[in-house]
């Protein structure tokens, strides 16, 4: 099973001109605001304080990377909050395109959602998005210790009809108790295999 060793905050980028690039792979983190992107990042680096958590939804308006070792890690801004200016969600949106453009930028994405309410508007449109662009995704079901096993299995079905895509594909996870966390790490191990499969094979085509 994957470990992560040490995670280490890099930067924040407002704009292209600082997004990074590397030769590691580069696993974005996608969701609406306060849907737990923050809580997600520090169960995955089993470090309560590497990522900000704020109580108040829509404070990540940068990119914001990590270091996790053998990948590098992107916190998009959370879409989907009311209370900003049209100006503001303009700019975020701009930040998100800009990043999605440019295919290096990313290898995989987890995009999360609440799996206590239905997938929102917003929810759908990132899916859309990452399957017109090509661009392969997991989907992480947060806050899934609200609810009973049975209703968590339930959910995870109904997310999968949503976003149509396979069971497997949803993973929900609990960043309290940290259930779902071998899954993630197991998704993250089969992402950088197949990462360094295609290095290797770009390399001996050179």
């Amino acid at each position: 099973m994957y470990k992560v060793k040490n995670a280490t905050y890099i930067k924040g980028a407002a704009e292209k001109s600082g997004f990074i690039k590397s030769q590691k792979p580069i696993i974005a983190v996608s969701g609406k605001s306060n849907v737990g992107k923050s809580s997600f990042i520090n169960m995955l680096a089993n470090n309560n304080k590497l990522a900000r958590v704020s109580k108040e939804p829509g404070r990540t308006k940068l990119v914001n990377y990590f270091d996790f070792g053998d990948f590098i890690l992107a916190d998009l801004p959370g879409y989907g909050f009311a209370r900003v200016s049209r100006g503001e969600k303009e700019r975020w949106a701009k930040t998100m395109s800009d990043f999605f453009a440019d295919k290096s930028n990313v290898t995989h994405v987890f995009a999360l959602c609440d799996i206590r309410h239905e997938p929102t508007a917003d929810d759908g449109d990132m899916i859309r998005f990452l399957y017109y662009n090509l661009i392969p995704f997991t989907v992480i079901a947060t806050k899934a210790d609200k609810l009973s096993r049975m209703q968590v299995g339930l959910k995870k079905r109904s997310i999968a009809a949503s976003f149509t895509c396979g069971e497997d594909d949803v993973i929900a996870v609990s960043n309290e108790k940290r259930t779902g966390i071998d899954e993630v790490l197991l998704t993250i191990e089969k992402i950088l295999s197949v990462a360094n499969n295609l290095n290797d094979g770009e390399q001996n085509n050179a």
